[in-house]
């Protein structure tokens, strides 16, 4: 009867503290008299704040896998590949170097892995990204796979995956999928390493992502002043029926580095710029944004994320370029992206 009664006095105690009604100190060396069954679930978020990563994370590409978000970037010290996990769009965690080896045809210095993509195959994963070519000592782009979305990813090539150089190499490699399941590669020639135009590129893969098919297409050039020096970092998106090609502009280690966008009649163009002005660009406090990549939540919304420096600064080592989200939706067919935001928001 002792034995009973008190199992139920403990069985009282856990659910008054389970429902917030009590407070519990144990001793040291005490232990719980039982595991309880149901855990309480932590509250989902109502609200984002940018930035949502606090810490230098450049050309941000998000993955989403099933309700799982998984974040890639731009090299940062002596990590090739910095990679994100979160179960939300708040609460990002560092997991680790998605690509801790190199392939033997790369320059093996820090700084030169850049701009990472992820494509999902299956049960696969590739991972597109930007190293030195030893051999022509220019940036070129190259793959790794992985049976994991925050790897480690391998790269088992023996010579870069696409890499023009008689442009001056290859850079910032984005990988889409279209609503017929065919996968493209978009890019930029680098010809602004050594004086030659830019322009940004797209070609089909294969089903599984590890080769080419056909012929690279020139989308657009640099062609606007506001675009000046460069254009980069292509990002695709359809929407009822016409392909809107995202980019960055102007220099990146500036605040009028913004995003502008071109409107494609079919995935291979013609495409044409609807503005003379960026699309998407600095405010008071939002210096910079750019090196975008698009991604849709869990419940379907449209999401651009971005880098951007907090102001005042623009450079290296006094600033960092900080991951960013924000939403985007279209009104009469043209793109609308709420931001550049620094204060909270709520969640679509």
């Amino acid at each position: 009867m002792a034995l009973k009664k008190r199992t139920l006095q403990l069985a009282l105690i856990l659910a008054l503290c389970l429902a917030g009604a009590c407070s519990v100190q144990l001793q040291p060396g005490a232990t719980l008299p039982f595991s309880p069954l149901i855990t309480p679930a932590a509250s989902a978020p109502t609200v984002y704040d940018n930035p949502v990563y606090g810490f230098d994370f450049p050309d941000p590409y998000v993955l989403r896998v099933g309700e799982q978000y998984y974040a890639f970037s731009t090299n940062v010290g002596d990590v090739h590949i910095p990679t994100l996990h979160a179960p939300n769009l708040t609460d990002w965690t560092f997991v680790g170097d998605a690509l801790p080896q190199l392939p033997t045809w790369a320059e093996q210095t820090t700084g030169l892995t850049w701009a990472p993509g992820v494509l999902q195959r299956g049960d696969s994963y590739v991972l597109y990204y930007v190293t030195r070519d030893r051999a022509s000592n220019r940036q070129c782009i190259s793959l790794a796979t992985s049976t994991e979305p925050a790897g480690p990813y391998l790269d088992h090539s023996a010579t870069p995956f696409v890499c023009q150089t008689a442009l001056g190499g290859s850079i910032d490699p984005y990988p889409f999928v279209d609503q017929d399941g065919m996968a493209y590669l978009l890019w930029k020639n680098d010809g602004n390493c050594c004086g030659l135009p830019v322009g940004l590129w797209i070609q089909a893969l294969s089903d599984d992502g590890l080769s080419l098919q056909g012929e690279p297409t020139e989308l657009i050039e640099r062609d606007l002043l506001w675009e000046l020096p460069l254009i980069e970092n292509p990002a695709l998106w359809e929407h009822e029926g016409a392909y809107y090609l995202f980019y960055s502009a102007n220099w990146w280690e500036s605040r009028y580095y913004a995003v502008g966008y071109a409107v494609c009649e079919t995935i291979t163009g013609p495409c044409v710029k609807p503005l003379t002005v960026p699309l998407f660009k600095m405010t008071a406090s939002v210096l910079g944004p750019g090196g975008e990549a698009l991604f849709t939540d869990t419940e379907g919304n449209l999401w651009m994320v971005y880098h951007a420096w907090t102001a005042p600064y623009t450079a290296y080592p006094a600033g960092a370029r900080r991951m960013y989200i924000d939403p985007v939706t279209f009104v009469d067919d043209q793109p609308v992206i709420r931001g550049p935001t620094h204060e909270p928001q709520p969640l679509p």
